[in-house]
């Protein structure tokens, strides 16, 4: 047997003491990357030979109680890029800003914004979106590989600026932003599915491989409360207004006092929700672009913001109903009642007088003809004699506390700010009887007054009655709702057959329409400033009911900081009168 000697030996152990070190680092190189960059690369894997294109469900139409679409969901096209497969086939720089040209031209898109996006470092990323068919054929005709193209929908809003504040908009990813469109996302969205596939490097699908395909399921529609008709005649009407009184904006809100169920909701200015980031005019864009990044926020937000539900206000003169009902509730006056105005009425046990809104005394008056000539010594009185507590409780049943909610179904209610009871004395107390010194959101104050056209029964306001597939078959009701009894049939009677004196007699005047037996009360009430007191600026409302034998409809309007004349008399009670004037008609109300 030959034996090694001397050099050789020394070179055998070399080359097995080598060949040791590298079987070493071999097994330490395939540990690290089995075990641990063992997930990353079969993440790597899996997207360079899986096509995973996501499926987007169609969303729910919302339709107005008589079945006309008011949002819906057009088909459109997404462009997607597998960055990976890209960057295999267009290796070189000359070959990658090519194919970034050629893409871009067709997508209206800057060259080097689309190459910047080639070369992210994801699996998959949106190269564009909401394209019509013809495009969507001109990016396949480009055969580039590595470009995916999916079918999906963008929402779309067939009556532009109507009703915005009250439908709401959805964001890019289509999910709601505002109003129903964000309450009834759950139900609208519905459920996105996918298409997944075995691939070829170049994004083919493999003969041999899986297609899974999970088809999306489609949101349920909405169908609401509101009546398309007359939300337009809500919506001519505080047009009209806002041009008459050069307000800063003007609110109406309709709804069925004996259901609760919002028939209009309508302000001025609004915003068209297919271009939900653009300001409504132009020279509100131009302000709007000169805002720094923040402020343009705070400036949409409150573009989309329903003032109706979320913003609150001091009612004025039109809370006196409220007054007076509770005051008749608990039988401490009757409609025939005389009470004595000298303009001023000194506050007992505070040293204080607070005055009536006329300079002129309205002397002897019965209740009626108080409430007519909206008398504050006279609410005051009511107020006083029938104490702190017995009103706070009032207010409570009709839902106007500093933590009541009506619970209607849209986001971002806010609640009535008022004092706590306990804080209260005989001068808040005076105040508040005529509406000062309490704010309340306008839907409170619309489903507290609502309660005298329902026998004194308060209802839940509700903006959608019902849900339904794509068949229209109802899948989910919504039922109206009762709250509690607050008044007596009998006081609601009275209170009814006051509304009406109040127009056809008292200073509500301008909201009658011949032939029709319409109530309300006007008010107008200063607004805060930031001192803390209170500035030149108002709000100016009215709030009614028609027809005062059987109503069907309760009608308030705010008109926010009109210019010149600011009675709620002279600026709101027209708008009201005009909504009537086409209202009752249509709703096949004859005039008597």
């Amino acid at each position: 047997m030959a034996r090694v000697y001397g050099n050789h030996k020394k070179r055998i152990l070399i080359v097995f003491f080598v060949l040791g070190l590298l079987l070493v680092a071999l097994s330490f190189k395939l540990a690290w990357i089995q075990i641990v960059k063992g997930e990353e690369y079969t993440d790597k894997a899996i997207a360079q030979q899986t096509s995973d294109i996501p499926i987007e469900a169609k969303r729910g139409a919302i339709f107005d109680r008589n079945g006309k679409e008011l949002a819906t969901s057009a088909t459109c096209y997404t462009v997607w890029a597998r960055p990976a497969q890209i960057a295999e086939i267009y290796t070189t720089e000359e070959k990658l800003a090519d194919v970034s040209s050629k893409l871009a031209v067709v997508l209206d898109m800057k060259a080097a914004e689309v190459k910047k996006m080639l070369q992210k470092d994801q699996a998959l990323i949106k190269i564009a979106k909401y394209l019509d068919r013809d495009t969507c054929q001109k990016v396949r005709d480009l055969e580039i590989y590595g470009i995916e193209i999916a079918e999906n929908t963008k929402r779309y809003y067939p009556l532009g600026n109507f009703a915005s504040q009250l439908l709401g908009s959805v964001n890019d990813d289509n999910m709601g932003r505002s109003g129903v469109e964000q309450e009834y996302n759950e139900y609208l969205s519905g459920v996105a599915g996918r298409w997944i596939k075995d691939t070829d490097i170049n994004g083919n699908a493999l003969a041999y491989g899986k297609d899974q395909y999970y088809q999306a399921e489609n949101g349920l529609n909405v169908v609401m409360t509101l009546d398309e008709v007359l939300q337009h005649f809500a919506e001519n009407a505080i047009a009209n207004g806002l041009n008459e009184t050069n307000a800063d904006r003007v609110m109406c809100l309709v709804m069925d006092p004996k259901t609760g169920d919002i028939l209009a909701m309508a302000t001025n200015p609004g915003f068209d929700p297919n271009e939900a980031t653009e300001p409504p005019t132009k020279a509100a864009k131009e302000e709007y672009e000169k805002l720094s990044a923040e402020k343009q926020t705070e400036y949409l937000s409150s573009m989309w913001r329903n003032p109706l539900v979320s913003d609150t206000y001091e009612p004025g003169s039109t809370f006196k109903l409220l007054t007076v009902s509770a005051s008749l509730e608990e039988g401490i006056t009757t409609p025939d009642n005389h009470y004595y105005c000298n303009v001023g009425y000194e506050v007992p046990g505070t040293g204080w007088t607070l005055h009536c809104w006329s300079d002129v005394p309205h002397r002897d008056q019965t209740l009626t003809e108080a409430v007519g000539n909206s008398c504050n010594p006279v609410m005051m009185q009511l107020a006083l004699k029938m104490g702190i507590t017995p009103f706070y409780d009032y207010l409570e049943m009709f839902g106007i506390t500093a933590n009541s909610l009506t619970y209607i179904d849209l986001p971002a209610e806010a609640m009535a700010q008022i004092q706590l009871e306990e804080n209260i004395g005989n001068l808040e107390l005076a105040t508040i009887s005529y509406g000062q010194g309490i704010a309340v959101t306008p839907i409170q104050l619309a489903c507290a007054v609502s309660a005298i056209g329902n026998n004194g029964v308060l209802m839940q306001p509700r903006v959608v009655k019902e849900l339904t597939d794509e068949e229209g078959n109802t899948v989910k009701e919504f039922e109206t709702k009762k709250v509690r009894k607050v008044i007596s049939s009998k006081t609601a009677k009275e209170m009814r057959k006051i509304m009406e004196f109040v127009v056809s007699e008292g200073g509500g005047g301008n909201a009658a329409v011949a032939g029709y037996r319409i109530g309300g009360k006007t008010g107008t009430a200063e607004k805060p400033s930031a001192d803390g007191g209170y500035s030149d600026d108002t709000y100016s409302s009215f709030i009614g009911m028609a027809p005062m034998d059987n109503p069907m409809l309760t009608v308030l309007v705010i008109v926010d900081s009109p210019k010149g004349v600011q009675y709620g008399s002279t600026t709101a009670a027209p708008i009201a009168q005009e909504f009537f004037e086409n209202a009752l008609p249509y709703l096949g109300i004859a005039p008597n």
